[in-house]
């Protein structure tokens, strides 16, 4: 079964949670991809990504890795 995983806030942080998953060989479906392509000016509208119960933890500490690193990052 499908589980919620994340709601991403833009198309670049989609882009870098789908990098994410595909790198760490966990299969995903994104929900809505392509919906504020058809509503061109309007905010990110709920894409929504959806991973498999089996690997919901795993993508889960994954992405608060990912966060940490972020958040970490020294100013350039």
């Amino acid at each position: 079964m499908l589980q919620k995983l994340v709601e991403p806030n833009d198309m670049g942080e989609l882009a870098m949670i789908k990098s994410l998953l595909e790198g760490s060989g966990i299969p995903y479906v994104v929900h809505h991809e392509h919906v504020g392509s058809l509503y061109p000016g309007i905010p990110f509208l709920g894409c929504r990504i959806l991973v498999d119960d089996s690997q919901l933890v795993r993508a889960e500490t994954l992405l608060r890795r990912l966060r940490l690193e972020i958040r970490e990052a020294p100013p350039t």
